[in-house]
Order: structure tokens, then C-alpha cells, then sequence
């Protein structure tokens, strides 16, 4: 999957696409889902992220497991066991899921070496800015609400 972004000022003619891995598509997928399902206090059941994100539950695990390591997801044990976050969708900002399952994603090269190297590098800090506010704007609740309302499966 590509995400793709363009500057919106009058000045600049930049479209910035990066590449984006399945485990990061699904990580924010299932964060999604937690959010759509979010009161506080229930959980949702690994299989029924699985089935309404068309995620294998094996690799559903591991990302997460990532996702609560990273402080975003609570898990409760047990028959009747899942996933929740551990905060209001509104407090959780697609910046910090894109952290949490792919941490090097936002990592900004650092070599100044050779001539044009400052120059390079000063570029690279600047889109990453960019690219951090605009992924820091998104919030888990923002998404929810334009993937609609939860569905209930009987």
C-alpha cells in the first residue's frame, strides 16, 4: 500500500509517497477497529478483529502485541478476553501507531558527509517534520468515524 500526500500551498508542486508494509497496513487497521468498538471498558475478541479486518489472527497477535509493548493496547486473559485500547481514540494519534509498529519508519538518514550531504540532510529533517505533524494530526478517532459505525455480527 502507497500512502500519498501533497503540499496544499500555492508555492510548492511536492507529492510525498511512501511505501507502506502489510504490517503496518494492519496495525493501523486494527487500531481502527478498536477505536470503532471503544467505550472503555469492553474488549474485543482477537478473532473478531481478525475476521472484520481480514487479518490472519496468528500475525493479528504479534502486531498487537507490538501495539500494547508501545502502551496503546490493554489485553485481558481469558474465555471472555481481548483487546482494547488503554486510551480514548481522541487521544491516540496515527503517529504513535506507525511508531509502535514500524519504529524506523520515521527515522531521518543523518550523513552530512561530502559537499551536497548538509543540504540533503537538511531536506530529509524537513519532510520528516512534515510527515510527523501531518501523521501526528490523524487521530484514531478521526478514522473511526469515517470508517463508520461498528458493525454487529450475530
Amino acid at each position: 500500500m502507497w500512502i500519498v500526500d501533497w503540499c496544499r500551498c500555492r508555492t510548492c508542486a511536492w507529492v510525498l509517497a511512501v511505501k507502506v508494509s502489510q504490517k503496518l497496513e494492519y496495525a493501523c487497521r486494527a487500531a481502527v477497529c478498536l477505536a470503532r468498538h471503544y467505550d472503555g471498558a469492553t474488549v474485543v475478541k482477537l478473532e473478531d478483529i481478525a475476521q472484520q479486518e481480514d487479518i490472519s489472527a496468528s500475525f493479528l497477535v504479534q502486531i498487537l502485541n507490538e501495539l500494547k509493548r508501545f502502551g496503546l493496547v490493554d489485553s485481558k486473559r481469558g474465555k471472555a478476553g481481548g483487546y482494547l485500547l488503554s486510551k480514548s481514540p481522541a487521544k491516540v494519534s496515527l503517529r504513535e501507531v506507525v511508531q509502535a509498529a514500524e519504529p524506523g519508519l520515521l527515522a531521518t538518514p543523518d550523513d552530512s558527509s561530502g559537499t551536497s550531504g548538509p543540504a540533503v540532510t537538511e531536506m530529509w529533517h524537513g519532510l520528516s517534520k512534515v510527515v510527523h505533524e501531518r501523521l501526528g494530526s490523524i487521530t484514531l478517532e478521526s478514522m473511526a468515524s469515517e470508517a463508520g459505525a461498528p458493525m454487529y455480527f450475530i
